[in-house]
């Protein structure tokens, strides 16, 4: 029976397309999931102050239309594009980024707030920008260095400064993102075959950078103390950690019935955003954790598969990166809720409440799926196929006929995402 089983998921996975509807469906369930448990977050503050329950989650699913407008556009934009996207879209992050951090040039230009920018009614998070532009820039660079990633004196210039500066602005005003840049920084640099001295010095660079903007935002340090023992400091840092349990320990195997949260109801913090893993805890139970955590599981392996099986150096470090960036900010956002690694107040990847979080991350979802249409295999069943214009204009053109990469654009690693 197992071994039946264990043939057909084979099979299952050995056909062309695996890859792409494996990520379609693992995407969108998490949309979906998102979005219920938005609307069952905030239906209660959300009719108290508003005069509807459908108000906020009617803004994110808005913001949800936008997100699969950047999907779509992204998985037909062809590899060169990309590349030529990274620089500018890293500077104009960084820009963004300096404007956060001198708010009295933002405020008068735009409006500021810690974390965000302001343009008239509409706000964003120029962190959730500088994910993708650094991700595309540093891949972009890689490839370019070829069989040079071996070398710390050919890495170092531009590459390191650049990067460093970019976590820095990011880091100082929200050290969450910055902890998932520097994890998809590395991730990038092992991916490309960069020797691990290298790899082990940048961590320890890392950490005492880490180290300097947790002393210098005293915040930041209560709250590095106070996830050992909240109830200590539980009329602050400490409250948001115990609610949390709370909403956890209430949920037990199958949870309260969704929408049926105490938590919700002006106890527990920011539970549309940031812990919206324990109102899925307390709701949904244990049993809905672990669908939550086995989609997130689907999705981590198939972003490595992506990387595994494409051809192409750019292809193949730009779906490693993507795929540590959300495996890694999903770790920190439900590590933190469950008390496993202090609270950093970072987003759950397509289910906390957040516009620009969720479009960045439909359209990087997006890339990644473009990239396994292309996959060789994909690719050879897609011509075969030869869809009507109609269908390739409504949803993706061809991908490229596959071919021998050049060894001379060659990322010169023997690693496996």
């Amino acid at each position: 029976m197992r071994t039946g089983f264990t043939e057909m998921l084979r099979g299952l996975l050995d056909r062309p397309l695996a890859s792409y509807y494996l990520l379609l469906s693992s995407a969108a369930l998490l949309l979906t999931v998102g979005l219920v448990m938005v609307f069952s977050a905030t239906m209660v503050e959300s009719y108290a102050e508003q005069g509807s329950a459908f108000a906020v989650v009617v803004r994110q699913a808005m913001w949800a239309l936008i997100g699969l407008l950047g999907f779509w556009v992204a998985q037909r934009l062809p590899v060169r594009t990309y590349r030529g996207l990274a620089r500018p879209l890293l500077v104009l992050s960084l820009l963004l980024g300096v404007v956060l951090l001198l708010p009295d040039i933002g405020n008068a230009v735009v409006g500021t707030d810690d974390l965000w920018i302001h343009v008239g009614p509409v706000q964003f998070q120029p962190a959730e920008l500088a994910k993708f532009a650094l991700l595309l820039w540093v891949a972009d660079s890689l490839v370019r260095l070829g069989p040079r990633v071996a070398s710390w004196r050919e890495l170092a210039i531009p590459m390191f400064p650049i990067a460093g500066v970019t976590m820095v602005v990011i880091g100082y005003a929200d050290l969450g993102t910055m902890l998932i840049i520097v994890a998809m920084f590395i991730g990038l640099l092992w991916a490309a075959g960069v020797p691990m001295r290298i790899l082990g010095a940048l961590f320890s660079i890392a950490l005492a950078g880490t180290a300097v903007l947790v002393a210098f935002q005293p915040y930041r340090l209560e709250r590095i103390i106070s996830f050992s023992r909240p109830e200590d400091f539980s009329q602050g840092w400490g409250y948001q950690a115990i609610q949390g349990y709370y909403a956890i320990a209430d949920g037990g195997w199958f949870g309260v019935g969704l929408g049926e949260s105490r938590q919700k109801w002006e106890w527990l913090p920011n539970g549309h955003n940031d812990f919206i893993f324990a109102l899925i805890a307390e709701e949904l139970g244990v049993i809905g954790c672990l669908v939550i955590l086995a989609l997130f599981g689907v999705l981590v392996y198939t972003g490595f598969r992506i990387a595994r099986r494409s051809a192409d150096p750019f292809r193949r470090l730009v779906s490693a990166g993507v795929t540590i960036w959300l495996a890694g900010q999903a770790f920190i956002n439900i590590g933190g809720v469950l008390g496993l690694i202090p609270i950093t107040g970072v987003p759950l990847p397509f289910i906390s409440d957040g516009g620009t979080a969720l479009v960045v991350v439909l359209a990087a979802v997006g890339m990644l799926a473009g990239f396994a249409r292309a996959e060789p295999d994909a690719a050879t069943a897609l011509r075969a196929r030869n869809p009507s214009r109609l269908v390739r204009f409504l949803w993706a053109p061809l991908p490229p006929a596959p071919r021998e990469t050049p060894e001379s654009n060659t990322v010169p690693s023997t690693r496996k995402p």
